[in-house]
C-alpha cells in the first residue's frame, strides 16, 4: 500500500474490474490520418478514460517512426493537462538515455505546477528507437551504456528533490521549477519501466513503482515482477510494493473486427522490426499483407499475447491476466489504426466492468 505522501499514486477498482485500470498512448498514425488528428483523438481518449474512471493515462517515447507521434511526451502531456482535470497523467515513458536528466527533470517539474499531485514520470533505459537515431538524439557518436542508467536515475531524483551532497559538482545548479523556489507543492512520482529483470531489480532496491511492458516481453512478465518484489525495499514513496502490467488491449462488437485492428498494430510492430517502419496499415492492408517468415514470427508472438475480441472476452482475459500476474494495475494500449475504434474500445471494455460515467473535460 502507498504511504501517504503519495496521495493518489494507487489506483482504486472500480465497477468489476479485478485492479484500477489505466491507459498508454502510442499516438498512433494510421495510413489516411495525419498526426493533427491523431492527437486530437488521443486528447478525446484520455478525456474519457478520465469520465470512465481510468485511474491514468500515459504517453510513451519513440523516435524515428512514422506510425507513432509521441516522441515528446511533456509536451504531449502539457496539452493533455489542459483538457482534463483529475485523471494522473505520465510518461511511460521517457527513455532517459536520450537526454541529460537536468531536462527532464525541468519538464517534469513544469507538468507537476501545472497539474499538481497527477504527474508520473515513468523512466525507460532503452532509446525508444534505433541505434542511430539515438545517436542523433543525443548528439554523439557514441552509443548508449545501458549500465549508465541508475546512476542517471539517481542524478535525476537528485535534481528533482534537489539534494545533491556537498561537494559534489552540481550542488549549485537547481532545477527550475522546483525545491529550490521553497515551493510547498510535491514532485512528479518516479517509476521506472522495462521489459526484463535489469529495471525491476533497481526499482526493488529504490522502492519504486514498477511498470512491466507485457505487450512485448510477454515471457519476462512473471519472471521480472517477482524479482521486483523480492528485492523491493520501502521507501518514501512506497511502503510495499506497487506493479503495473501494460496489455495491448482491443474490444468490439464482434470478434472479427477487434482482430482487424489487432494485425494493424501486429503488422507495425513486423515492420518496425524488420527496419521498415512505416505508417499504421489499414485492416484491409494488413489482411493482405503477405508475411515473410521473420515477420510471421514477430505476428505470432505478438497476437498471442495480446488481448482483443468481444468486450466479454476482453474483460476474461484482462481478469485473467491480472490473476496470473497479480498485478496491482492493468494498463490498456491500443496501437491500432482507427480513430473512432480505439475511442469505441475503450468505452466497450469500460461498459463490460461497469465503469462510472461523469462529466468530461474541456472540449
Amino acid at each position: 500500500m502507498a504511504n501517504q505522501a503519495t496521495g493518489s499514486l494507487q489506483g482504486t477498482a472500480r465497477g468489476s474490474a479485478p485492479a484500477p485500470l489505466s491507459v498508454l498512448d502510442l499516438v498512433a498514425v494510421g495510413e489516411g490520418h495525419t498526426t493533427r488528428e491523431a492527437l486530437r483523438t488521443t486528447a478525446r481518449l484520455a478525456r474519457l478514460a478520465e469520465a470512465r474512471g481510468f485511474h491514468r493515462y500515459w504517453v510513451a517515447e519513440h523516435h524515428s517512426m512514422p506510425g507513432i507521434a509521441s516522441s515528446s511526451p511533456a509536451v504531449i502531456l502539457a496539452y493533455l493537462a489542459s483538457q482534463t482535470t483529475r485523471i494522473r497523467l505520465g510518461s511511460g515513458g521517457v527513455m532517459l538515455p536520450n537526454h541529460a536528466p537536468l531536462v527532464i527533470a525541468e519538464q517534469f517539474g513544469t507538468l507537476e505546477a501545472m497539474a499538481p499531485g497527477r504527474v508520473d514520470l515513468g523512466l525507460g533505459r532503452a532509446p525508444g528507437t534505433d541505434q542511430m537515431t539515438a545517436r542523433a538524439l543525443r548528439g554523439t557518436s557514441e552509443p548508449a551504456a545501458g549500465d549508465a542508467f541508475p546512476a542517471e536515475v539517481a542524478e535525476l531524483i537528485a535534481f528533482l528533490k534537489d539534494e545533491f551532497p556537498q561537494g559534489h559538482p552540481y550542488r549549485r545548479v537547481h532545477a527550475v521549477p522546483g525545491p529550490v523556489q521553497g515551493r510547498t507543492e510535491g514532485q512528479p512520482t518516479v517509476w521506472l519501466l522495462g521489459s526484463s529483470g535489469f529495471s525491476a531489480q533497481l526499482a526493488g532496491r529504490l522502492g519504486l513503482p514498477f511498470a512491466f511492458a507485457h505487450h512485448f516481453a510477454a515471457h519476462n512478465t512473471i519472471p521480472a515482477l517477482e524479482l521486483y518484489r523480492q528485492m523491493f525495499r520501502p521507501s518514501a514513496v512506497l511502503s510495499e510494493p506497487y506493479a503495473v502490467v501494460g496489455v495491448f488491449a482491443f474490444a468490439a462488437e464482434t470478434e472479427e473486427k477487434a482482430r482487424e485492428q489487432a494485425l494493424t498494430g501486429a503488422l507495425t510492430t513486423a515492420r518496425f522490426r524488420s527496419g521498415h517502419p512505416g505508417l499504421v496499415p489499414t485492416p484491409e492492408e494488413a489482411r493482405s499483407h503477405v508475411f515473410s517468415a521473420f515477420e510471421q514470427e514477430i505476428l505470432g508472438g505478438w497476437l498471442d499475447h495480446a488481448v482483443y475480441g468481444t468486450p466479454e472476452t476482453v474483460r476474461e482475459r484482462l481478469d485473467a491476466l491480472q490473476k496470473r500476474t497479480e498485478a496491482d494495475e492493468i494498463m490498456l494500449a491500443s496501437n491500432s489504426h482507427g480513430l473512432e475504434e480505439r475511442l469505441a474500445s475503450l468505452s466497450l471494455i469500460a461498459d463490460s466492468y461497469g465503469l462510472p460515467h461523469a462529466e468530461t473535460g474541456p472540449a
